[in-house]
C-alpha cells in the first residue's frame, strides 16, 4: 500500500514537488480510514488518509470543514492542518494534509483557541444554523440543510435522523415525539449565537503541539450553538481543568449550559449506538427517559 500511496503522490502537481519521498509509514489513529506519515528527503513530513474512491465525499467534507475552521482560528492559539490535496488514484481516494506534531501538554491554549474560534465565527454575517452539503459524523451521514431556529434545526437535522436510524435496533420515533417537541421549544428559548463548531470534539480529534498550541482535526463541522462542542468534551473525557478555564477566560458559558449537555450529547450517543451498538444503546435510552421527565 505504501508503494500505491507513493505513486498517487507522484501524480500530484501540488505534493510531489516538495522533494523526493524518502519513506511512507502507516500510522494509527482512526477506524474509518488508513493513515500515513509521508517523509521527504528534505526533512518535511505530510499526513495522508486513504480510503476507497466510493468514500471520497467523506474527504471532501473534511477538507471543507478544515478550511472553514482555519478561516476563524487564531494561529497564535490553535492550529488546524491545511488540506493540501485530494487525490484519486485507481480505486482509491487520498486526502493529503499538513503534518502537525502533537504532544500531550497543557490544554489552556486549546481552550482559549476554541473559544476564540467560536467567538470570531459568531461575529461574521452567518445568520442560519446548518451546513450546505451532506456531511459525515463518523461513518454515518450528517444531514445537510439550514434553519434560523436553533431548536427546530437541532431536532429535525440532528436528533430525528439518528432516531430514524435507531429503528434498526428497536427505537420508535413516534414514542418520543413529545420529547422532541419539548426539546425544540426548550432550545429555541436558549437563543444561541451562530458559531462554527468542530462538531466531533472528543479528545482523539484535538491535541496540543510541541510548543503548547492547541490543534483541531477530523472535524464534522456546521454552524451551530457553540455548546455542542463543549458538551462533547464531557462525553468521553480527556479534557482537563486548564481547557475549561482557558475557554471561560475568553468567552464564558452561561450558567444554564450544563442543563443542555445531555441533550447535545444525545446526538453523539445515538450515532455511536447506530454504528457500534453495545452500551451506547442503553445510554441513549437513559437520556431519552430522563428528558421525558422534563416534559
Amino acid at each position: 500500500m505504501e508503494e500505491f500511496i507513493q505513486k498517487a503522490l507522484l501524480s500530484s502537481n501540488k505534493v510531489s514537488k516538495k522533494s523526493l519521498i524518502e519513506k511512507i509509514i502507516p500510522i494509527g489513529g482512526g477506524c474509518i480510514h488508513k493513515a500515513w506519515c509521508i517523509h521527504f528527503q528534505n526533512g518535511k513530513r505530510l499526513f495522508a488518509k486513504s480510503n476507497h474512491i466510493d468514500n471520497i465525499n467523506m474527504f471532501k467534507f473534511e477538507r471543507e470543514c478544515l478550511l472553514v475552521l482555519k478561516r476563524f482560528a487564531d494561529k497564535s492559539y490553535i492550529l488546524v492542518p491545511e488540506p493540501l490535496d485530494l487525490l484519486i488514484y485507481q480505486n482509491k481516494s487520498i486526502l493529503v494534509l499538513e503534518w502537525i506534531e502533537l504532544k500531550q501538554t497543557q490544554q489552556n491554549l486549546l481552550g482559549q483557541g476554541l473559544a476564540m474560534l467560536h467567538k470570531s465565527s459568531s461575529e461574521c454575517s452567518q445568520k442560519n444554523f446548518g451546513w450546505e452539503a451532506e456531511g459525515f459524523i463518523g461513518s454515518n451521514t450528517q444531514v445537510r440543510g439550514w434553519g434560523n431556529n436553533w431548536g427546530e434545526f437541532f431536532v429535525n437535522y440532528r436528533l430525528k435522523p439518528q432516531l430514524l436510524k435507531a429503528k434498526a435496533w428497536g427505537v420508535r420515533i413516534d414514542d418520543y415525539e413529545d420529547v422532541l417537541t419539548y426539546l425544540s421549544s426548550y432550545l429555541n428559548d436558549h437563543h444561541p449565537r451562530v458559531s462554527i463548531v468542530h462538531g466531533d470534539l472528543w479528545s482523539g480529534n484535538c491535541g496540543s503541539t510541541n510548543n503548547g498550541l492547541g490543534s483541531l482535526f477530523d472535524p464534522a463541522s456546521y454552524w451551530a450553538d457553540r455548546e455542542v462542542d463543549i458538551s462533547m468534551t464531557k462525553l468521553f473525557g480527556g479534557f482537563n481543568e486548564e481547557f475549561y478555564k482557558g475557554y471561560e477566560e475568553v468567552w464564558p458559558l452561561d450558567k444554564f449550559s450544563q442543563d443542555r449537555t445531555d441533550i447535545y450529547n444525545l446526538y453523539h450517543l445515538l450515532n455511536h449506538a447506530n454504528m457500534f451498538g453495545g452500551s451506547y444503546k442503553e445510554n441513549s435510552l437513559k437520556i431519552l427517559k430522563d428528558l421525558r421527565c422534563r416534559v
